[in-house]
């Protein structure tokens, strides 16, 4: 709105009210009457902005949050079901230390919302060296490059402008892909080369646990049925199997 239509409209209410005091007077001859109300009305004033300006301004804010967070979960959810799941699983054998990541990250049903914080400490610095030829990068490449067009439909999703995380998580895997790409033959490459494309790795899956870690204990929280069968089918435990037992 304009500067100049926003004092033409200040304007107008103002003499309105004016004019309705006016008629007020006209008919009661009441000064007194009407500073009354008047003074009581303008110290209620800041009372009402309380309420109507903050209080549920931001209850409807949360509300809102909360509604966005949902669908950003349901694509979140979309994309694990289709990229991140088996990427947990495959990336993790490149790394030497695997052992130790099971372990830490072995989510289970009596998880508590302290082993989640202390995992997602853990998967923003996973450390250990990375080897490329624990997994063959020719079928990485061409497993990425097949869910590119579905990772490119997730970036056209504006919920994700609210989850800057996930963004960099799916810029990551991005980069990973068009490096594999950019290289004919994942046969006889450079130790140089080797390192380079494991430190990649080593970004995209830093990224891609946090978030599946987030995920998981969303579903925990609020849908109890979806984590059950993420806790039994996840890469980090010794036999996953969707078998309830």
């Amino acid at each position: 709105m304009k500067r100049s239509t926003f004092l033409v409209i200040a304007a107008i209410f103002m003499a309105a009210s004016g004019l309705m005091y006016f008629i007020h007077y006209l008919i009661f001859r009441d000064v007194h009457h009407i500073f009354l109300y008047l003074v009581g009305d303008l110290a209620f004033l800041p009372i009402e902005v309380f309420l109507v300006v903050i209080v549920i301004e931001r209850i409807l804010s949360r509300r809102e949050k909360q509604t966005k967070l949902q669908k950003l979960n349901m694509v979140i959810g979309a994309f694990f079901s289709e990229v991140g799941s088996q990427l947990l699983g495959d990336l993790l054998r490149c790394f030497d230390s695997h052992d130790s990541i099971r372990h830490r990250l072995a989510i289970s049903k009596d998880w508590t919302a302290s082993d989640f914080r202390n995992a997602i400490g853990f998967a923003r610095s996973i450390g250990g060296r990375v080897d490329c030829r624990g997994i063959d990068l020719d079928e990485l490449k061409e497993f990425l490059i097949q869910r590119r067009q579905f990772l490119l439909g997730l970036l056209e999703n504006p919920n994700l402008l609210e989850h800057d995380r996930f963004t960099d998580l799916l810029w990551a895997i991005f980069h990973l892909t068009e490096e594999l790409e950019a290289r004919p033959s994942m046969a006889n490459l450079l130790e140089s080369d080797l390192a380079h494309i494991a430190s990649d790795i080593q970004r995209a899956y830093g990224h891609l646990v946090t978030e599946w870690i987030s995920y998981v204990e969303h579903l925990k929280m609020n849908y109890p049925f979806l984590f059950s069968l993420v806790a039994r089918t996840h890469p980090f435990q010794d036999h996953p199997s969707p078998i309830v037992t």
